[in-house]
């Protein structure tokens, strides 16, 4: 509560001492002080020179956008999605990466009743996943080596990558064929392919993937759904304000 009536007067001044503060939000001197410090170590805040005055960064409003654009994305993706959905029957998910995992942050359910079980909000490796590896495969290998540092690589299945020398092996074609593909790989017996969806500034900032069962798996729907997916990530990336 005290940090958030701190953000709340800074929001309201554009500079403000630690006493005017501290008489604000009734709160100690030395307490208002030591978050101002943390704050400020963490890029919340800064300091005007060695004066004793305050001032809120930018970083707030960098995450809000970050939120915003995800509120974009949902929305513009949503009836690509269904549109997909009623034409295959099948299950269609949208996915940011957060960390090394990625985030279901929209989904539509498959009409059979043999299907993945997923719920937005869910998480689930990067390196198992087909939007996972569309989320990674643009970034550099130093980028992906640090993103993966301290994860285990669990083998979900016997699919499953066990190493980062082996996923960045696989990243390179899921790069040039622009899509990425789970073959069993999070789970027995499912399939997943997914396309990237970029920002206006050309970063991947999402995937969208249609999972299925293997034995409703065949090459001609494969292709069909690679098509279906690339074409309405395009479109999407193009509402984002990216330009193919």
């Amino acid at each position: 509560m005290k940090v958030f009536a701190i953000l709340s007067a800074l929001s309201e001044s554009k500079s403000i001492g630690v006493t005017e503060l501290s008489q604000q939000i009734m709160t100690s001197k030395s307490t208002v002080y030591r978050f101002l410090q943390t704050m400020k170590m963490l890029g919340y805040v800064s300091q005007e020179g060695e004066s004793d005055k305050y001032s809120l960064t930018l970083k707030l409003f960098e995450l809000s956008s970050k939120t915003l654009e995800h509120v974009d994305l949902i929305a513009c993706a949503e009836p690509y999605m269904r549109h997909i959905g009623e034409q295959t029957k099948e299950a269609l998910h949208l996915g940011v990466r957060d960390g090394d995992s990625i985030v279901y942050v929209f989904k539509v359910d498959s009409k059979y009743n043999l299907r993945m079980q997923s719920r937005i909000g869910g998480r689930n490796p990067l390196y198992s996943t087909a939007i996972g590896k569309v989320l990674l495969a643009n970034l550099s290998e130093q980028s992906i080596r640090e993103i993966l540092t301290n994860t285990e690589f669990v083998p979900s299945t016997s699919h499953t990558h066990r190493t980062i020398d082996s996923l960045l092996a696989e990243l390179e074609q899921v790069k040039q064929q622009g899509y990425g593909e789970d073959n069993e790989e999070q789970e027995e017996g499912l399939r997943c392919i997914a396309a990237p969806v970029h920002d206006r500034f050309g970063n991947v900032i999402a995937g969208m993937s249609i999972s299925y069962p293997v034995l409703r798996h065949n090459d001609a729907n494969e292709q069909k759904y690679v098509e279906m997916l690339k074409n309405s990530c395009r479109e999407i990336s193009e509402y984002m304000g990216f330009y193919y």
